[in-house]
């Protein structure tokens, strides 16, 4: 996000809002942020969205910035629809580019299940973004930053909420709306015990495994992992779908990715019709072979 608004010309800062950020600033200059707004409190350590709307809301007003971008996520989310509110700003989400045109900010954002593309504007003084994550890659500039820190002051509406315990599932690898490669499994699998062979290609690639919803909603691969409509929208430079016929509530939550290759013994099956590559067969044979040429060819 600070790559995409530093290549977009003015003043590009970063906010940091949270405890023990030490390192961070300087990060955020190497990717474009000519000034970095530090609120370092122990209150903003959990991830709660009211005491940073407090942070956030008091830096908009005092400094006058006008445009304030979020990269998507679920904490991002809440805070981007609870700063409107409290700004009484505009807000676009899942937003897949923004440009300077004739001086003015427009966004583009997939509408109709993504069969079409829409510019969107603002019509407030201060503009809201949210955008879908791995929308823009990060480009290095390498600029000097220089620091502020941010006097934290919250109000006590903002404090009434506790984080009492936080879980995690155990898992390995990257998650799904990180990974640069993505696996995912329909019900073409036949069963979940054919996940264990998408595991086992995402590890050798190094990426993450995904699911349908069909798959999802049968109990054979957890929600975290469902990629559509209902589940992650997700932007990998490599997007293998094994067993997936390819309905539309699928493609809306992947159809950004970079390269996309399909996997059926359906040589009429939809994902086809926006697949880069298909590859008509058995997938419990290709799978497998795919899995040991990769290893191979990185011995």
């Amino acid at each position: 996000m600070l790559s995409r608004a530093a290549s977009l010309g003015g003043e590009t800062a970063a906010v940091l809002a949270g405890a023990d950020l030490a390192g961070l600033a300087s990060a955020a200059g190497r990717f474009g942020a000519a000034n970095v707004y530090l609120a370092e409190d122990a209150r903003l350590a959990a991830p709660l969205p009211q005491p940073r709307i407090d942070v956030l809301a008091r830096l908009v007003t005092g400094e006058g910035f006008d445009t304030i971008l979020f990269a998507q996520s679920v904490l991002a989310s809440d805070l981007a629809a609870g700063l409107a509110a409290r700004l009484d700003a505009g807000l676009n989400w899942d937003l897949a580019d923004l440009e300077l045109r004739e001086g003015a900010l427009v966004g583009r954002r997939p509408a109709l299940s993504d069969s079409v593309w829409v510019d969107v504007g603002w019509s407030s003084h201060v503009r809201l973004a949210l955008f879908r994550a791995g929308a823009f890659e990060p480009v290095e500039s390498g600029r000097a930053v220089e620091v502020h820190e941010l006097e934290v002051e919250l109000d006590e509406r903002s404090l009434r909420a506790e984080l009492v315990e936080a879980a995690a599932e155990a898992s390995s690898g990257p998650s799904i709306e990180d990974a640069e490669v993505i696996v995912a499994g329909g019900r073409g699998l036949g069963s979940p015990a054919g996940f264990a062979l998408l595991e086992e290609l995402a590890e050798t690639l190094g990426g993450a495994v995904a699911a349908t919803r069909a798959v999802v909603d049968a109990g054979w691969y957890p929600y975290a992992a469902q990629v559509g409509q209902t589940g992650k929208t997700v932007s990998p430079r490599l997007y293998l779908a094994v067993g997936i016929s390819g309905a539309i509530q699928h493609k809306v939550g992947m159809a950004g990715s970079g390269v996309i290759i399909a996997i059926n013994k359906d040589a009429h099956a939809p994902i086809f019709e926006y697949a880069d590559l298909g590859v008509v067969g058995d997938l419990n044979a290709i799978v497998p072979r795919l899995s040991a040429l990769v290893r191979a060819a990185r011995a």
